[in-house]
């Protein structure tokens, strides 16, 4: 009997391990940047094309930069590069339990004019490519408040999250919770199916195209290019909402 109690003591341990490591490893997002991505990354992001490019953008009200002062004061510092990642529609969903994936990684710069931005990088075939020059400097500085976790994006919401295991902390612009408030990632699956459940693939509206509309900027509005609303198209017909994205400015 005590030889019987032993061994079902011993398989219980086993399958309690085996279920926790299966549990940590589903809990990890998707796509995470590997050494030789973020050296890639590193290439691209100070090219001299994406040299060129940030010594040459300027968003809207900002000051002009002097010709020869933007050719030394244009660059990506690519030592502290934030990877992004979003929601997955199987989490979403339930029937995944990796909450997120990889969306771009973030890489601060500087603009010819001084002003902070962020350069975006993002898998392309075998490599990576710049696709996008952001205003500010929003996810070095989320970042930096992550802790051990991953920085997490809802775009069409415009808010920001720190995933840590199971907790997911509030950064900033979150109408499920205040700032620098704490859910269980349940707790965040649930926001997001009261959000998105009922727009998931196969879904009504996803069969009546009501997510439409996104894939391009808005008449008129030439400073913003098409990639954050086909994002948005893309994760409100797989995952998304009727929402509206906040965007910055971006070149």
């Amino acid at each position: 009997m005590k030889r019987t109690f032993l061994s079902a003591t011993i398989l219980a341990i086993g399958l309690s391990l085996a279920l926790g490591g299966q549990a940590s490893a589903a809990d990890a997002p998707a796509g995470a940047p590997t050494a030789a991505d973020l050296a890639a990354v590193s290439t691209v992001v100070t090219s001299d094309a994406t040299t060129q490019r940030l010594a040459k953008a300027q968003f809207p009200g900002a000051a002009k930069a002097d010709t020869a002062l933007a050719a030394r004061t244009a660059k990506a510092d690519p030592r502290t590069p934030v990877a992004v990642y979003q929601p997955t529609a199987a989490f979403i969903a339930g029937t995944s339990a990796v909450p997120a994936e990889l969306a771009y990684v973030a890489t601060p710069a500087t603009l010819g004019n001084g002003d902070a931005a962020t350069v975006w990088s993002q898998r392309e075939g075998a490599g990576w490519s710049v696709y996008n020059v952001a205003s500010g400097d929003v996810e070095k500085r989320l970042a930096a408040r992550t802790g051990k976790g991953y920085l997490l994006s809802e775009p069409q919401a415009g808010a920001w999250y720190s995933v840590d295991g199971d907790t997911v902390t509030v950064l900033d612009g979150s109408s499920v919770a205040k700032t620098g408030e704490k859910m269980t990632l349940a707790a965040y699956r649930e926001a997001l199916q009261s959000r998105y459940g009922d727009k998931l693939p196969g879904s009504t509206y996803d069969r009546s195209g009501a997510a439409g509309g996104y894939g391009a900027a808005p008449v008129g509005d030439t400073s913003v290019p098409w990639w954050p609303y086909a994002l948005g198209a893309v994760f409100l017909a797989v995952a998304g909402a009727a929402v509206t994205l906040r965007l910055r400015r971006q070149q």
